[in-house]
C-alpha cells in the first residue's frame, strides 16, 4: 500500500479551498440559487375605453415615463391579446402599474 505525503501545507491547503470554492459556485449556477427576482410586483388596473382613445395615448398616459412609447404600446398589445386596431369604445384593458 503506497502512503502519500504532504510536502507543503500551505500549498495543499490552498488547493483545498480553491475546489471547495469552485466547486460552490458551479453548484450555485447549477442550482439556479443565484438568481434574482424582481422587487416589483406587477398588478393591473382596469381601464375602460372612451371614443376617441387610442393604444399611443393611454401608453402615454398611463404608463412608465422611463418606457419607449412603442414599447409600451406593444406591452399592452400582449397583455390584452389584441392589436392596435382593434381597440373599440367600451372596451375594457387592463393596465400594468407597479406596486
Amino acid at each position: 500500500m503506497r502512503r502519500y505525503r504532504i510536502a507543503n501545507r500551505f500549498r495543499f491547503t490552498l488547493f483545498v479551498v480553491i475546489m471547495i470554492l469552485l466547486l460552490t459556485t458551479t453548484l450555485n449556477f447549477a442550482l439556479g440559487t443565484g438568481t434574482a427576482d424582481s422587487l416589483t410586483k406587477v398588478s393591473y388596473m382596469d381601464l375602460k375605453v372612451t371614443s376617441g382613445d387610442t393604444l399611443w395615448d393611454i401608453a402615454q398616459t398611463y404608463m412608465s415615463d422611463t418606457d419607449d412609447v412603442r414599447h409600451a404600446v406593444y406591452t399592452l398589445c400582449q397583455i390584452n391579446n389584441i392589436s392596435a386596431d382593434e381597440l373599440h369604445s367600451g372596451m375594457t384593458i387592463q393596465i400594468p402599474v407597479a406596486v
